[in-house]
C-alpha cells in the first residue's frame, strides 16, 4: 500500500462528471477517481473547512464513528475492476468495512485519517505527469483553491 494526498476535485469537461484527484505521497502518480457530485461536494467541503449547519452524512458517520469509540485507522483504495473502484475502511478494534472510495476519502478527511492506495492500483490506474505537465498541474492546483463546493451542485 502507498499512502496519498487528496489533491481535490474538479469537474472533468465535456462530460460534467467530477472527479477526485489523489498523489502518491512518496512517488510520482497521480489517481483520479470519478465520483458523484454529492461526493464531490463532501470532499470539497471538508478540504476547505466547511461546517454545516446541520450534519451532513459524512459528518454524521465522522461523529457515529466517535461516539463508538472505534477510531478510523485508515482508509486504503484495494481495487479497480472494469473502471470501478474499492476501498475499505480500516477500525482500531481491527474490523474493516467495504466502501467506495468517495465516500472513505470525505470520512478521511474530516477524521485527519491516512489514505493508502494498493501498488496494483497505482500500476494500472495511476498516471505520471511528465515534468513538462507541471505547469498544467500547478495549475489544477491553484483551480482547486478557488472552487467551492457550489460549484458541483447538480441542479
Amino acid at each position: 500500500m502507498r499512502e496519498v494526498d487528496v489533491i481535490g476535485v474538479r469537474v472533468e469537461m465535456p462530460s460534467q462528471q467530477p472527479i477526485v484527484l489523489l498523489r502518491e505521497v512518496e512517488g510520482e502518480r497521480y489517481l483520479p477517481i470519478w465520483i458523484g457530485a454529492v461526493e464531490a461536494t463532501a470532499i470539497a467541503f471538508a478540504q476547505q473547512g466547511v461546517v454545516p449547519p446541520r450534519p451532513l452524512t459524512h459528518d454524521l458517520l465522522k461523529d457515529v464513528v466517535e461516539a463508538t469509540g472505534n477510531a478510523l485507522t485508515e482508509v486504503k483504495i484495494t481495487d479497480v475492476k472494469d473502471g470501478v473502484f474499492y476501498a475499505t475502511l480500516v477500525f482500531a478494534s481491527g474490523v474493516e468495512v467495504g466502501a467506495r472510495p468517495s465516500d472513505s476519502i470525505a470520512l478521511a478527511l474530516r477524521t485527519g485519517t491516512r489514505i493508502s492506495c494498493a501498488e496494483e492500483v497505482l500500476a494500472e490506474a495511476g498516471l505520471t505527469v511528465p515534468d513538462e505537465q507541471e505547469d498544467e498541474v500547478e495549475r489544477f492546483r491553484e483551480f482547486l483553491d478557488q472552487v467551492t463546493p457550489e460549484d458541483f451542485d447538480a441542479g
